[in-house]
């Protein structure tokens, strides 16, 4: 069963109907084209620039130029460098910084801004029409988010949360909500009578006393929504939820507070008879403080002597690259990473050695040796395992930086087992670029590992996976399984892990009917779209450094 995102503007809203605006006002609406003698010419433009099709204007022309300027500065305590302009200045941006920076740029029809009175709607057609060799659209990666929350995302802002993350397969009745997992010390991880407010695979039945499988009335979705999302800390909701296992349904009243998600959920040295194995959960790169959680978990495992290393990433939609081509260096070591490649990155056709969206040289991303600075001191060596091989957990939500660890280990020779379902497929990559309070994500990038291989838009696939069109990698094909807690033995994917590591053989397992490939997730609201929405900071490829990093 495909799985939805849980979206929400109206969360579950009974038809789709809702979109979130941008809340920028209509561009003057502006006359039909002319037809002179057979030609049609562009229609004047009264209040802004003249449209011309298939001509673009530097975007540099049309940067920050913003119907609504903000003053002071971000939460990064950077100011804002916004000036007077207007809406359609912001489409002419958009339109020629695609021009300039998108991979495929030659696929993207000229559209005229004079027509769209919605910046978000203008993005939306900013972008490949094509498909892959399984018919999936080849930008399935195009999205937005206001700049505030993207900063308090990567910059672990706490946000008012429960701290858990709910897998969903459906937005409409019947609805089937599961818990995924939860962070550590928030409120959903709570013990109260001797069990956590939300264990792994509980379903959630209803919210406030409104039933969530079958609502259906405005009414009834508002307060799930608010349920769901709590505006701030300290509101407290009741839940109905169905524990894996047990015989009738619980309530649970949980209080909301400010969550930052950790990059690292849990970690555990397993001991077998042929030498301890490390397990380490690892939900994103996308947090500054990534770097020092990994830094930390990969330090304790070197410590510890691990004889092997399981890198759950089943719920991992990437970050950033720059943290993980330092794991990556921290699983191979020196000697297998050391003046290797972690990715390079290919451009749109119009540029070669120079990178189009900084304008500095197209250099490759190396294993970094030393940490960057996000959240270590730059410059500081990191701890390294020396495998030639590891042990990784997907499933399709491992996306985007996650798949570059798989990509990029393979282009070095260290033996990538892949244990459970067909990875998202995104080679790709973007510069995440604010302007006038909304950070645009288009893809700009492809990246390719040390042997110049980067195509696997259709994921990669354990060796027995029934996928036709995946890059096949050694594992076993398992289904995620919600009955156990990440990181036991006994968990579907890690049990197998340890079984191919014992024996080469896999396990004979049916896949879960709540599998994560596909899963929509949430912790938090999100702006509603009209398709699935791809998890906003879940499905990327982050290019930054810290500024003034040696690296």
């Amino acid at each position: 069963m495909k799985f939805l995102s849980v979206i929400a503007c109206a969360l579950v809203a009974a038809s789709f109907l809702v979109a979130c605006s941008s809340g920028a006002a209509p561009a003057p609406a502006a006359p039909p084209p002319a037809t002179v003698g057979g030609t049609t010419t562009p229609p004047p433009s009264p209040t802004g620039p003249v449209y011309t099709q298939n001509s673009f204007a530097s975007a540099s022309v049309y940067k920050d130029r913003c119907q609504t300027v903000r003053t002071g500065v971000d939460i990064e305590g950077n100011p804002y460098t916004d000036l007077p302009g207007s809406l359609v200045e912001e489409f002419f941006w958009l339109r020629s910084w695609t021009h300039e920076t998108y991979l495929w740029n030659n696929e993207v029809a000229d559209q005229n801004p004079y027509n769209f009175n919605d910046r978000l709607a203008y993005f939306d057609v900013l972008k490949t029409t094509a498909t892959t060799a399984s018919g999936r659209d080849k930008d399935e990666f195009h999205f937005t988010q206001p700049t505030d929350e993207y900063l308090a995302d990567i910059n672990s802002a706490p946000t008012a949360d429960y701290g858990v993350r709910l897998l969903a397969n459906a937005t409409q009745p019947p609805r089937d909500f599961r818990v995924a997992y939860t962070e550590p010390g928030s409120p959903a991880a709570q013990m109260v009578g001797g069990l956590q407010n939300f264990t792994r695979g509980a379903q959630i039945l209803a919210i406030d006393g409104v039933d969530l499988v079958n609502a259906n009335t405005q009414t009834e979705i508002d307060t799930l929504n608010a349920g769901l999302f709590p505006a701030t800390a300290g509101e407290s909701h009741m839940f109905t939820v169905q524990d894996v296992g047990a015989a009738a349904p619980r309530d649970v009243t949980v209080t909301s507070a400010n969550v930052a998600p950790a990059a690292v959920n849990r970690t555990a040295i397993i001991p077998t008879t042929s030498g301890d194995v490390g397990y380490i959960l690892l939900n994103t790169f996308s947090t500054f403080n990534s770097e020092k959680e990994i830094f930390d978990a990969i330090g304790a495992m070197s410590s510890a002597g691990v004889s092997d290393l399981v890198i759950d990433l089943r719920y991992n939609g990437g970050g950033l690259l720059a943290v993980a081509a330092e794991l990556g260096y921290m699983i191979g070591g020196p000697a297998i990473t050391g003046g290797r490649t972690f990715e390079q990155l290919r451009f749109n056709n119009g540029t070669a050695s120079v990178n189009p969206v900084t304008g500095q040289p197209n250099d490759p991303v190396p294993f970094f040796n030393s940490a960057v600075g996000f959240s270590v001191t730059d410059g500081t060596p990191l701890p390294t395992l020396g495998k030639n091989r590891v042990f990784i957990l997907t499933t399709g939500r491992t996306c985007s930086a996650s798949e570059s660890v798989v990509n990029s280990l393979r282009g070095v020779n260290v033996q990538v087992i892949l244990i459970g379902e067909t990875t998202c497929g995104k080679p790709f990559g973007f510069y995440p670029t604010d302007n006038c309070g909304e950070t645009y994500f288009t893809v700009q990038f492809q990246g390719v590992n040390d042997m110049g291989f980067g195509d696997y838009a259709d994921g990669f696939s354990p060796a027995n996976s029934v996928n036709a069109f995946s890059v096949k990698t050694p594992g076993c094909a398992v289904g995620d399984d919600f009955s156990h807690m990440l990181g036991d033995a006994n968990e579907a994917l890690l049990a197998a892990a340890l079984q191919y590591r014992e024996t080469g053989t896999c396990p004979v397992v049916s896949t879960s009917k709540l599998s994560a490939a596909g899963a929509g997730a949430t912790t938090r609201a999100e702006r509603l779209d009209l398709a699935p929405y791809n998890d906003l900071m879940m499905n990327n490829r982050d290019m930054r450094l810290p500024e003034g990093s040696l690296n």
